[in-house]
């Protein structure tokens, strides 16, 4: 049997075939690498957004769910409520949203809550962070004391009637004119009367009186009686009047009449 012959090894492939699969294997290896790193980046982009959404999440529910921001009454101050506003009340109204998120706190609502308290001209809430809220209160402070049936009403210098008392606070100065009054113009023109006169003034008025708005009569505590007229000019009579009253010649006098400012009659 004649021996095999043994082929000589096929020369390894040369030319533009070849270098074609070399560069064809070259490109998918980099459009993989690639894909890859797009998916990287694409990773790192889902978990970075969803890391973020988890945070604001947990805040939002820190800020609005949970009890860590609730407001604590004993962190609520409450101011100015004067000689009228009763504080308590004020709390309890307060009271009312404790343990609320301060984020979540409606104040607009609660303002006017506090707003209905007897007693309260205005008042402003604020948060004090992170549990805590300042109450400041205007109080509707007496500056006459108005007969009445049930003993005297004290009203403000709005002419707001915010409580009455069996008897006229000391140093409170009464205003004659009935509250039903068919002529309100009389108690107005009788407040702005005290509105206008300066501190040490207008502690020494005892009453007032007025028929109608412009017949107002003021009596010192000194005795004297003041013929004040219509609220009109009364910066003007205010000065007239401190001057008159100054006057040494004026020591015996007992009544002013500055109803006509520019006019004054002394008696």
């Amino acid at each position: 049997m004649p021996p095999k012959s043994s082929k000589p090894p096929k020369p390894a492939a040369s030319g533009p075939a070849a270098d074609a699969g070399v560069v064809s294997h070259g490109m998918a290896q980099r459009l993989a690498e690639r894909d890859a790193m797009r998916r990287h980046r694409l990773l790192r982009r889902v978990l970075g957004w969803t890391a973020a959404l988890l945070v604001v999440a947990g805040l939002a529910w820190v800020a609005l769910v949970s009890p860590v921001l609730g407001l604590d009454t004993e962190r609520v101050t409450i101011s100015g409520q004067g000689t009228v506003v009763d504080p308590a009340q004020v709390a309890a109204v307060v009271g009312e949203a404790a343990g609320t998120p301060l984020p979540r706190l409606d104040t607009v609502a609660l303002r006017d809550r506090v707003l209905d308290l007897n007693g309260v001209r205005d008042v402003e809430i604020r948060r004090a962070w992170p549990t805590g809220l300042d109450v400041r209160i205007e109080s509707r402070e007496p500056v006459v004391a108005v007969p009445v049936d049930e003993g005297f009403a004290l009203l403000d210098a709005d002419g707001v009637r915010v409580r009455t008392d069996p008897a006229a606070p000391e140093g409170l100065p009464q205003v004659e004119v009935p509250l039903d009054d068919a002529d309100p113009l009389a108690l107005d023109a009788a407040i702005v009367l005290l509105n206008a006169l300066p501190p040490e003034l207008r502690a020494e008025v005892e009453h007032v009186s007025a028929s109608t708005r412009d017949a107002v009569v003021m009596g010192l505590r000194d005795g004297d009686t003041v013929e004040w007229g219509s609220a009109e000019d009364a910066a003007l009579k205010v000065r007239v009047l401190q001057t008159l009253r100054a006057v040494p010649e004026n020591a015996e006098v007992t009544v002013f009449d500055v109803s006509a400012p520019t006019l004054p009659v002394t008696r």
